[in-house]
């Protein structure tokens, strides 16, 4: 009878252990690996866009590039980068979605490359959820996962693959203080 108990209180511990490590947030973004990575090269002296505290890309350091995002699902868990769309602004040329630049004072977002998904969630709205507000905002562009440290991205790192990168207006109407703009995390559903 006692070696039954403690099979059943084994078994009981192992399943638990299984569910949480199953249903865990910080599992579910290592199912999306590294598809390779991206040794950084020294910027030419100003080609470096550090507006919004962008990084530059750092010669010798290696950066993982991915083609995947974590898998969406009705609330997915991502972080809220500070990116202009505008002319001359942090976020380089033209948004992928319409070759158009966007005010800092609408709404708008680039999404890592695997939930930008080939340009599929172009012009179309997602809810972003942080701060205890929620704001609808329009997907204009890709914040690339895949490539970085060259002209085109403003010798700036890849992207992440769990990036909202949004402008300004989004950042307000989630009622967050400028002083601290720059990483949130939040969740967004289409």
């Amino acid at each position: 009878m006692k070696v039954h108990k403690i099979f059943n209180m084994s078994t009981f511990f192992v399943v638990l252990l299984f569910l949480l490590v199953a249903c865990s947030p910080k599992i579910d973004a290592q199912t999306c690996n590294p598809s390779g990575s991206i040794e950084g090269t020294e910027p030419p002296p100003g080609q470096c866009n550090t507006e919004n505290d962008s990084d530059c890309c750092v010669n010798g350091q290696y950066y993982s590039t991915y083609t995947c995002s974590p898998p969406v699902s009705s609330r997915t868990t991502a972080t809220l980068t500070l990116n202009s769309f505008q002319a001359g602004g942090d976020g380089g040329g033209p948004s992928e979605c319409d070759n158009s630049y966007h005010s800092d004072d609408d709404p708008v977002v680039a999404l890592s490359t695997g939930w930008y998904n080939g340009g599929s969630r172009c012009l179309k709205f997602i809810t972003i959820y942080g701060n205890g507000q929620s704001v609808n905002a329009k997907v204009v562009d890709e914040c690339d996962s895949t490539m970085g440290c060259d002209e085109e991205h403003d010798y700036q790192p890849p992207c992440r693959n769990n990036i909202v990168d949004a402008s300004k207006a989004v950042w307000e109407a989630l009622g967050v203080s400028e002083d601290n703009w720059g990483d949130l995390d939040v969740t967004w559903s289409d």
